[in-house]
């Protein structure tokens, strides 16, 4: 999940909407920003965070959805953890940036080398040429800088990091999901006792506390609910003094989850404290859909994080701003987390990279206006870390979903197309592709167009799956070996 803090100056009355083709704020008084993400938090419904689920306590996210907009129609940009996050930070379909997988932990995996490169423009890096303080606190997960030093938080417009590099870490003793220990104050790893969700609520509010008399951008990447599933006093699953007991997987859930939302309220809370609460805007919401086994998505979606199918990436979204937002709203506007980037510079008055295009779309005029959106078509594509492709096109109502079984890793062939009318089932589980023959061939041509340019505007990256030539089993075998020797090594 993701949660968007704009602070700003009152400029004439305070229930006047912002308008997109000039900044809100003077000179002097520029907004402040502050981005939340948690981790594999799927949508349950159309009512309060985590949107209706009964199985969870957050008071954090609930007071937010009371108090601000819901959105019934967002989505994260990939059903998967790095793709999203590359797509947050650029504006741009990570297709194009080159992370279409999942950062693997193993070396030598066909998705281990690849990363955020310095060639692409981060929200981070305009906000900075700005004069803002810009922190990150949590999750990067967009390369291991260890092996290639320019995929460093550091290197693209972030002047501050607590956090870790890897798709997760233990949340007691913080090894990450390569096996080595993973907590880095800057560009040094440091040795920090506390539960991990904890610290990244303590640097939260330590970086805003710092920077409360100038303007900040400020990311903050939750690890929870991503696994391991552990409680605040859980014992260690990783690395040296690794145990095997743990609560059960439903009570150490529910803590996870209770503790991520005290955080969400402690920054709700300190805005207030320091006298901003009157000018700030939130977005709020998830980077995928809920983790295979967990209890934090809904039946009524079809499938889970790793799919193109809505239970992979129809997320959870709020957006909150006293005085601008009415209480307790929900609006159908199609979102997609690509669009926070222009949204918030649109909002602060920034200017969007002039050798680029952004694929998002501003959404002040739902979020402030509740106008509707133009209609435009929103893709999905998604490589396993089996090698296994899949795509998925939204148009109006209708979803498009195209699978490869039995496809050479990393390919597109042996394709498979299904096409569902999300408005009437939005469960995905009637299959129209032969009832609807012409909107099925119109949105395949549509799918492949986007995909052919998106590889024709794509940054290079080192790896692949056709060019290692490496079979999903042997992958998977790797790692395994990988894992239980550096786990026996401790």
């Amino acid at each position: 999940m993701v949660m968007v803090l704009l602070t700003f100056a009152l400029l004439g009355t305070l229930g006047c909407s912002p308008k997109a083709d000039r900044p809100i704020w003077q000179a002097q008084d520029r907004p402040n920003i502050i981005i939340i993400m948690v981790d594999d938090m799927g949508f349950a419904g159309p009512s309060i965070a985590p949107y209706g689920n009964p199985h969870y306590q957050t008071p954090g996210m609930d007071q937010l959805a009371r108090e601000g907009l819901r959105f019934s129609d967002f989505h994260s940009s990939g059903p998967v953890c790095s793709p999203t996050r590359a797509g947050l930070l650029t504006g741009r379909y990570q297709q194009r940036v080159g992370v279409e997988a999942v950062i693997h932990p193993l070396p030598g995996h066909p998705e281990h080398l690849k990363g955020l490169h310095k060639s692409e423009v981060t929200f981070a890096e305009l906000f900075k040429t700005e004069g803002y303080s810009t922190g990150i606190v949590g999750k990067w997960h967009l390369g291991y800088p260890e092996e290639t030093p320019e995929y460093h938080p550091e290197n693209h417009g972030f002047d501050y990091f607590r956090g870790y590099h890897s798709g997760n870490i233990d949340y007691i003793n913080h090894w990450g999901d390569h096996y080595e220990h993973d907590w880095w104050h800057g560009k040094k790893e440091t040795e920090e006792e506390g539960y991990t969700t904890h610290l990244i609520n303590k640097y939260a509010l330590e970086f805003i506390d710092q920077n409360k008399d100038k303007p900040f951008c400020l990311y903050v990447a939750h690890e929870s609910p991503h696994s391991p599933v552990q409680g605040p006093n859980d014992p260690i699953q990783r690395g040296p003094g690794m145990a095997t007991r743990i609560t059960s997987h439903e009570e150490a859930m529910k803590q996870m989850i209770l503790e991520m939302d005290k955080g969400v309220a402690q920054i709700h809370d300190k805005v207030i404290e320091l006298g901003l609460h009157k000018n700030t805007f939130i977005l709020f919401f998830s980077d995928n859909g809920h983790a295979p086994g967990t209890a934090t998505g809904s039946p009524r979606y079809r499938d889970h994080k790793g799919s193109v199918y809505e239970g992979g990436h129809r997320v959870p979204a709020i957006a909150w701003w006293p005085g601008k937002i009415a209480p307790d709203e929900q609006t159908d506007a199609l979102g997609i987390s690509i669009d926070v980037m222009p949204t918030i510079l649109s909002i602060a008055g920034i200017e969007k990279p002039k050798d680029r295009s952004l694929d998002g779309v501003d959404l002040s005029s739902a979020i402030f206006d509740q106008k509707p959106l133009p209609q435009r078509p929103l893709y999905w594509g998604y490589l396993s870390n089996n090698g296994a492709r899949s795509e998925a096109m939204r148009d109006g109502p209708w979803k498009l979903v195209v699978l490869h079984p039995d496809a050479p890793e990393g390919t597109y062939e042996n394709e498979k197309v299904e096409l569902y009318r999300l408005d009437r089932d939005p469960g995905e589980k009637t299959d129209l592709a032969t009832r609807e023959p012409e909107q099925t061939a119109k949105m395949l041509e549509q799918l492949q167009s986007w995909l052919a340019d998106t590889k024709r505007t794509q940054t290079p990256q080192p790896g692949g799956w056709v060019e290692s030539g490496m079979t999903a089993e042997e992958s998977n075998s790797l790692f395994r070996e990988f894992r239980d020797a550096r786990q026996n090594s401790y």
